[in-house]
């Protein structure tokens, strides 16, 4: 039997150990070496660990929670949706045991210490006033912003829970349901599609960078040309604001979907303002409301809750109501 030396036999042992910890992964451990880690760069430009099978995750946007959950991660604590009682319909379901955190734009600071979060996802432009603080409590990851392209946030949330590849399938899945319904659609693609939305004390337009713009140009539609041409005149894509029901011709289109806002706090108002607007004699003149091609969909599928899963909802209704049997 071969004989080691002392300093041979360490330096083996010191081998064995890291083969068996690193598990063939870029994984690294925490200091207390007792939890893999993984490396999550983000919008606030750091490079953070985050713990590489996180089991209390924390959300603090209304799509990072969509996201989540099309993930197969129920998080432990979550902002209120923007609507419903505390979420969407759509998710509440899977919402179950949920703790509610407070609202997007204020997330309450205490309530999510007590949760003893392993990682909190959120977002700059809502949450940068806040990161230090929510730091302390736990490895935070934030995306950048808040607009239409929610699967750039999708991607990092994958990322940040440590299920990349379970992700890119998603996508990839999204995807394909785009392209399929694509093909089906046809020429009803050379309608134009406008998009608006209801508001207390305010109506928009919805374009490009929007939630429902993207999914829309995506599948292969076109705005009106008044809309081309009104959109111009702005840098910003996303929307035209309006209090002025002058604005209701650059509303028409082939086909029009419309939508109101309506939170528990202002619902009287949004209802009343958009029966306002849609009892006026220039929205009845429009084409898409004379030819019974105007349609009243859900705000929250639309564009409030603005992830992956009102993102195929989405999809369920351009099925719905282009391709009617």
């Amino acid at each position: 039997m071969k004989k080691w030396s002392m300093a041979g036999f360490i330096a083996l042992l010191a081998i064995s150990i890291l083969t068996a910890c690193s598990g063939g992964k870029e994984n690294t451990s925490d200091s207390e070496g007792n939890k893999d880690t993984i490396t999550v760069k983000h919008a606030m430009g750091t490079e953070d660990q985050a713990p590489a099978d996180p089991k209390r995750v924390v959300v603090l946007t209304n799509e990072g929670t969509e996201a989540l959950l099309e993930l197969g991660i129920k998080p432990v604590g979550a902002v209120k949706s923007w609507t419903g009682d505390p979420w969407y319909h759509h998710i509440k379901d899977e919402m179950k045991d949920v703790k509610e955190i407070g609202l997007e734009g204020e997330p309450n600071i205490e309530a999510i210490a007590e949760l003893k979060p392993d990682l909190i996802i959120g977002n700059k432009m809502r949450h940068e006033k806040i990161y230090d603080k929510l730091e302390k409590i736990a490895p935070t990851v934030f995306s950048e912003t808040l607009r239409g392209e929610w699967k750039d946030n999708f991607s990092l949330y994958a990322k940040a829970v440590n299920k990349e590849e379970k992700g890119k399938e998603i996508l990839e899945d999204f995807d394909k349901k785009v392209g399929d319904l694509s093909d089906k659609l046809g020429d009803q693609k050379e309608k134009r599609v406008s998009v608006v939305r209801f508001m207390a004390g305010q109506s928009r337009i919805y374009y490009k960078d929007s939630f429902s713009g993207i999914i829309l140009q995506q599948l292969g539609f076109k705005y009106p040309e008044k809309q081309d041409k009104l959109f111009e005149k702005q840098d910003d894509k996303f929307a035209f604001m309006t209090e002025n029901k002058e604005s209701i011709p650059e509303m028409d289109g082939d086909v029009l979907f419309y939508f109101t806002y309506k939170p528990s706090e202002s619902k009287k108002d949004a209802e009343t303002w958009q029966n306002d607007w849609t009892s006026d004699p220039l929205w009845k003149k429009l084409i898409a409301v004379k030819s019974g091609n105007a349609h009243e969909v859900d705000d929250a599928i639309w564009t409030t809750a603005g992830g992956v899963k009102a993102a195929y909802l989405f999809l369920d209704d351009i099925e719905k109501y282009f391709l009617k049997s």
